[in-house]
Order: C-alpha cells, then sequence, then structure tokens
C-alpha cells in the first residue's frame, strides 16, 4: 500500500499532524528540547525531513531477537514393561535433571508388551499415565517442587495437549483440556491438574501415545510466563501390520514457541536384520512424512501453524529406527571390544542410507562415541544377545545402533549425544542435549525509533503517555498513541535517549 494514501497508518499520522499543527506554529513559544517546531505545513522537500525519519522507522518490520532454548530429546525401548518404583533411579540418571533443561521431550516405544490384544484392541492410557506420574516425579522432585499423591483410580488419558490461553499477554495463565473421547465424556480430574497445573517447576505439554509409542513433552513453568507458547498440537501415524496398525509408527508433536515452529517426532520402525529390511524402514519413513498433519481447528489462535513436519522451523526424528549394522556378527562384536566406534559406524545402515539419498537426507546426527543400544540378553545384564557360544533360548542378533536422534532445521547446536546404562530392558536409553534459538518479537504491537529523535508536542497533552526523564529533566521516553480509524490503535515507544 502507498504510504502516502490516506488509509496507510504513515498518511493518516500525516495528516493528523498538519491539522494539528497547521495554525499553532505561529503562535506557540519554542521548544529547546523541540526538534520539529520549525516545521511548517508546505510542501517543500525540507518539511519532511524529520517527519520521514519517523515514517519510515514506523514502517520498519518489527523489531525480533534470538533466545537460546536447552532441549533434551531422548527415547528408550522399553521392551514391554511397566514403569516399576525401582525405575525412578534408572529415570533420573537418564533425565540428568540436575542439569535443568528447559524442554525435555521423551519418546518411548513397546511401553506395552505388542500382542495381538494391544496391537488391535482399544487404547488403554494406563501406562502412559503411570509414565507421566514417573517422569513428572522425577523432574519435579529433585526441585524441592511439590508433587500431589494422585487420586485413586484416576480418569487418565493418553491423549493430552495444551491448549493456550488465547491473549498472549497472560502468559502466565493456561489450561488443559483433554480429548473428551479417551476421557469417555469426563472432564479433567485432579490427577491432571496436578500434572498440568500445579505448583511444579515442570508442566506436561504434550502426551499422545499410539500402542506402545508414546511422547511425553514437558517445559518449565517459567518459559510459559516468558515466551507466548501456542498451538501445541499432536498427530500419530500406525503403519505397521498391513501397513496401517500400530505396532509401528510414530507419534508426533507440533508447536510454536514465540516465532519459532518446533516438530518432535517419536517413531518405532520394522525390525529385523535380513538383507532388504533397511527398505521397509526407508518406506516407513516416507509413509510418516507423508501422513504426519497438524490440522487447524476453530480453537487456534490467528498465528498460522505449520500443517505438516517439513512446515516447522526445528524438527527431531527419535526413536528405535532399528537400523541395523551390515557386519558379520563376529566382528562387530569384535569392533565393540575394542571400541572402535569409527569403525562401526562405516557399516551403520542409516548412514549408509543417509549417504545413498534413500532416507534422512540433509538430516543431521551427532557424533556416535558410544557402543550399540541393542540387543541385550536381559533385564539386569550388561552382555549382548548371542554370540558363541549361543546360550540356549537367546536370541542370535547382531549388536546395532537401533536407538537414534537426528534433527533438522536452522537455529540447532547439538551439546551432547549419549547412551544411558539403565539395565531395564533389552534397550539401553539415548539422549542428547541441544541449545536451540528461537525468534522473540521484542514488542508485539510496538515499533521502535532508533533515532536520537524527540517528538514531544507532537500528540495532544491527552494523547501522551508517561515520560522517563534524565537528570537534566528532558524527556528520554515518549508513549504515543496513534488512533487508526479503521482498526485497533497502534502503540509506539521512541526511544530519543541522547
Amino acid at each position: 500500500m502507498d504510504d502516502m494514501s490516506p488509509k496507510s497508518s504513515s498518511g493518516r499520522f500525516r495528516k493528523w499532524f498538519k491539522r494539528k499543527h497547521k495554525n499553532k506554529q505561529k503562535h506557540k513559544q519554542p521548544d529547546p528540547y523541540n526538534y520539529l517546531d520549525g516545521l511548517s505545513d508546505g510542501e517543500d522537500e525540507g518539511d519532511y525531513i524529520m517527519e520521514d525519519v519517523y515514517i519510515s522507522s514506523f514502517e520498519m518490520d518489527p523489531c525480533t531477537s534470538t533466545n537460546e532454548l536447552r532441549i533434551f530429546v531422548g527415547t528408550w525401548n522399553v521392551a514391554g514393561r511397566s514403569p516399576v518404583g525401582s525405575l525412578a533411579v534408572d529415570l533420573e540418571e537418564w533425565l540428568k535433571p540436575q542439569d535443568a533443561a528447559d524442554i525435555y521431550v521423551l519418546g518411548f516405544q513397546e511401553i506395552v508388551p505388542l500382542k495381538t490384544r494391544t496391537v488391535i484392541g482399544a487404547e488403554d492410557p494406563t501406562e502412559a499415565t503411570n509414565w507421566n506420574l514417573l517422569i513428572g516425579k522425577t523432574l519435579n522432585e529433585n526441585f524441592g517442587c511439590p508433587w500431589l499423591t494422585p487420586m485413586l483410580n484416576p480418569v487418565s488419558s493418553d491423549n493430552y495437549q495444551y491448549v493456550k490461553v488465547p491473549d498472549c499477554e497472560r502468559r502466565a495463565s493456561f489450561s488443559g483440556v483433554i480429548d473428551s473421547t479417551l476421557m469417555r465424556g469426563r472432564w479433567i480430574t485432579q490427577y491432571h491438574q496436578q500434572l498440568v497445573l500445579g505448583g511444579s517447576k515442570y508442566k506436561l505439554m504434550a502426551s499422545k501415545k499410539m500402542v506402545g509409542v508414546f511422547i511425553s513433552v514437558w517445559m518449565k513453568k517459567e518459559l510459559l510466563k516468558k515466551y507466548c507458547v501456542s498451538n501445541v498440537k499432536v498427530s500419530s501415524v500406525a503403519c505397521g501390520i498391513m501397513g496401517y496398525l500400530g505396532n509401528k509408527g510414530s507419534v508426533s508433536v507440533s508447536m510454536s514457541i514465540e516465532g519459532t515452529s518446533f516438530c518432535f517426532i517419536a517413531a518405532h520402525l520394522a525390525s529385523g536384520e535380513k538383507n532388504g529390511d533397511e527398505g521397509r524402514r526407508n518406506r516407513q519413513v516416507s509413509e510418516i512424512f507423508k501422513r504426519t498433519s497438524f490440522p487447524r481447528s476453530a480453537k487456534d489462535d490467528d498465528n498460522r501453524h505449520p500443517l505438516t513436519i517439513f512446515g516447522h522451523d526445528q524438527i527431531f526424528w527419535f526413536g528405535d529406527l532399528n537400523y541395523r549394522l551390515d557386519l558379520e556378527d563376529n566382528l562387530a562384536r569384535d569392533l565393540i571390544k575394542k571400541q572402535d566406534w569409527k569403525a562401526l559406524q562405516g557399516f551403520d545402515q542409516l548412514r549408509q542410507e543417509q549417504e545413498d539419498g534413500g532416507v534422512f537426507e540433509g538430516w543431521r546426527e551427532g557424533n556416535i562415541k558410544f557402543a550399540p543400544t541393542y540387543k541385550y540378553s536381559s533385564s539386569n545384564c550388561n552382555r549382548y544377545s548371542g554370540g558363541l557360544p549361543n546360550r540356549s533360548g537367546e536370541k542370535q542378533r547382531t549388536p546395532a545402533w537401533c536407538d537414534r536422534i537426528l534433527w533438522y532445521g536452522k537455529g540447532v547446536k547439538l551439546l551432547s549425544y549419549f547412551r544411558s546404562e539403565s539395565k531395564f530392558s533389552d534397550h539401553r536409553p539415548v539422549s542428547a542435549q541441544f541449545s536451540t534459538q528461537i525468534e522473540v518479537m521484542k514488542s508485539t504491537n510496538s515499533r521502535f525509533l532508533d533515532k536520537e529523535t524527540n517528538f514531544h508536542n507532537i500528540m495532544p497533552p491527552e494523547q501522551i503517555g508517561p515520560s522517563i526523564n534524565n537528570e537534566e529533566g528532558k524527556p528520554t521516553l515518549l508513549s504515543l498513541i496513534v488512533k487508526d480509524t479503521e482498526s485497533s490503535s497502534t502503540h509506539m515507544q521512541v526511544d530519543t535517549n541522547s
């Protein structure tokens, strides 16, 4: 739109400025601190020197800055085992809550046994509830925060997502909404209030379960006061048996923090170490990319959110991806004994498929400096399954880095990539800590002027906000309100400190 048009903000400002000052310039006393006192209503070039400084600043894009967030991403195949009290020590060692990340994103596989009843039957939220309870307890009790005892037999849901209060100015307030179908018609309970609204340090932002695949996202409560967090959504893609059952697939979370959008995908891909099995995994990745969606709804705010995975600024994909080592079992075990991780990575299927362009082209992963995470003999054992001599009843599996964490997008820096040593299942948990940059608006409804310009007396007294004076009594900050006759008013802060 033309800046000189009467309908534009700058055009209205010029019109208002001329009307208010046309007949006042010859009557008013010069103000030594007002550099615009000499302005007249003439149309010559000199008349708009200072006005053009103002208008050009007014029309600038909103000022933004970048802030750092620490994100912990973890993945763990728990082999169908339920969380028990003794697991708390292992979970604490895995999450390392003393390092206090801003956001914890945890993906699990096989939180229920992958049997016919669990794969084709109705979803049971019990295990998701138990895992969320243990995660919340681990994250919050380490900071001395209260963690209420849940009510007995709470009505629970495996599909929770945070819902933002529409007004971003009320960042400290938020509410949780539970999927009414999974809640069997009943709304939020004391248990969910504890997880979401209680006095804890970390809040549950999103939680989604599909058969055995489960994702749980937690954020520091203080971030909800500091930043505008919006459009938190979940999605699931089942691509297991017959291509549509949930024994394999993904659960994903989409969310925006200020001006940066995030997507977190927890996946469990096809197993098997036969030739060609890597192709099945590649196809499942493609299906997840194609079918994951975060559709808009009537409850969304005015900020348009990404609808697909690649629409996000920063993307994290993690889980039991099941890519194996293209190497004979005995040779793989020899390299493991030597801890020659670099040589071993040369046989890693995932790296090979990436280099060949078969999957995750352009994605990044940290340098692997830890032993393969699968398959261990049994719980409470630190020995790989199989090998020679093969023990009776044990599956012969070549050790592999099945559990992986990858990312895509700008503004992401890997800080660490490691495995933990819990013997809870036949997989070892894997974690990555990231430093991410988010784009933050300095003011959602403001324009800032960087010129050392004093606009005292531009507006009539009733429209001038409070000023901040320096030691000499000169105004250094004016709050100006320009009334928009077609919509709401625009608030401008003018920095005139010299």
